[in-house]
């Protein structure tokens, strides 16, 4: 079940860069990197299950003496929920910025920003 997990969330990833650097359209930029943003959630999850261990809430279920061996790390979980946090805010931002340049040009399309090419 977790290789399954890894290797999905290795596909996303792939498939969000895939996206991102082969589409012009800001909007399907945009798009894969949430795409690979879930990708790299889901890696971080599976890297931190452990199979045969519960959920890291210590009582009468699972003893003090034994939490350590019986109870999952709490961290992976922590750190990908603050992950989908930021990335939700990044992904607000990107699409507020793709609005605005889409009011002021008229299009989405990457290659007909040329100002700052060399």
């Amino acid at each position: 079940m977790i290789t399954v997990a890894l290797v999905t969330g290795f596909a996303l990833v792939l498939a969000g860069l895939y996206g991102a650097l082969t589409n012009r359209n800001i909007l399907r930029m945009i798009v894969s990197f949430t795409v690979a943003d879930a990708g790299v959630n889901l890696v971080l999850v599976a890297v931190g299950a452990m199979p045969g261990r519960k959920a890291p809430i210590l009582d009468e279920a699972v003893p003090v003496a034994e939490a350590a061996r019986r109870i999952i790390d709490p961290l992976p979980q922590a750190l990908v929920l603050t992950a989908i946090v930021i990335g939700l805010g990044v992904t607000a931002l990107m699409l507020a910025y793709a609005y605005r340049l889409h009011a002021t040009r008229g299009t989405l399309d990457i290659s007909k920003f040329t100002e700052l090419k060399w």
